[in-house]
């Protein structure tokens, strides 16, 4: 059997067992061929050098297996790797963390913030950094800028040690355990000139509605109350005293705009282009949140 048509075997699998996708991929083809490449250690991005290989029987029925597991047990397929990639970076990843798909990642990438940043840009904070991604690419794109990451989960920060240490960025990168902008603020850590914060943000209907994949994924870095506001509201309090002037939050809130425009009526905000279009991530400066 061939690559190719091993993966689009599997693809069918994937598809028949009604899964969901959306850590890494959007379509079943996208997870097989995910799965395939990575379970014969070819690289990801790499099926048109190879989709013509010929499969042994082992490496087929290995290929099967993998799928099997992903079928089974409903965990995304990132968990089943122990690596995701973001923005073409790779990240190493387990059921301590969610899994890295921030949409702040893509502004980060293409220069979208850069237009609020400043010469004197230096203290940058990821706010609930989970895995630590967000940290690592904000490192790698200004690399005059030191990063704060900080997290009130202990296991989601052990996971961001290893990814700091895989980009050997521990020089810039200080990772904090802490409860919020509190947390930070009671460290001693900031004022800073740049938040980014992807915090859990889904209201408690769409939490009830999660499908399994997102279900496997701590609830800790998801659940953001009833109207998925919780955390955001004591965020926007706090965040113009741990900004200097001139300083923004760029912040993630997913498909909750109607919520947050809800409970923000009169605030000022920025949205964001993303991939998913403008209602995903917003900007607000300091002076807006006074």
């Amino acid at each position: 059997m061939k690559l190719i048509d091993c993966i689009e075997s599997q693809a069918a699998r994937l598809a028949q067992a009604g899964l969901f996708f959306g850590h890494g991929t959007t379509n079943a083809f996208d997870e097989a061929m995910w799965l395939a490449l990575w379970r014969l250690g070819l690289p990801l991005d790499g099926l048109d050098d190879h989709e013509e290989r010929e499969l042994t029987e082992a490496e087929a029925a290995s290929i099967a297996a993998l799928v099997d597991e992903r079928i089974t047990t409903r965990k995304p397929a990132a968990y089943l790797t122990g690596e995701a990639w973001l923005q073409g970076v790779p990240f190493t990843i387990d059921e301590r963390a969610i899994v890295p798909r921030s949409f702040i990642a893509e502004l980060i990438a293409d220069a979208s913030i850069d237009p609020w940043l400043g010469e004197d840009t230096r203290r940058v904070l990821d706010l609930c950094t989970g895995n630590g991604s967000l940290a690592v690419l904000a490192a790698m794109a200004w690399p005059d800028v030191e990063v704060d990451a900080l997290d009130i989960d202990t296991n989601a920060l052990a996971v961001a040690k290893l990814n700091v240490e895989r980009h050997d960025l521990a020089l810039r990168i200080r990772l904090l355990q802490g409860d919020g902008l509190a947390g930070a603020i009671d460290q001693g850590a900031g004022p800073y000139d740049l938040i980014l914060c992807n915090p859990p943000y889904v209201n408690s209907a769409s939490m009830a509605a999660l499908p399994a994949e997102y279900r496997a994924e701590p609830e800790l870095a998801l659940a953001g109350g009833n109207d998925g506001m919780d955390f955001i509201r004591e965020l926007l309090r706090a965040a113009p005293a741990a900004l200097n002037d001139g300083g923004v939050l760029v912040l993630e809130i997913g498909n909750e705009r109607h919520f947050f425009e809800a409970a923000f009526p009169d605030l000022e905000v920025v949205w964001m282009e993303t991939s998913s279009g403008a209602d995903q991530v917003l900007l607000v400066t300091k002076e807006s949140l006074l």
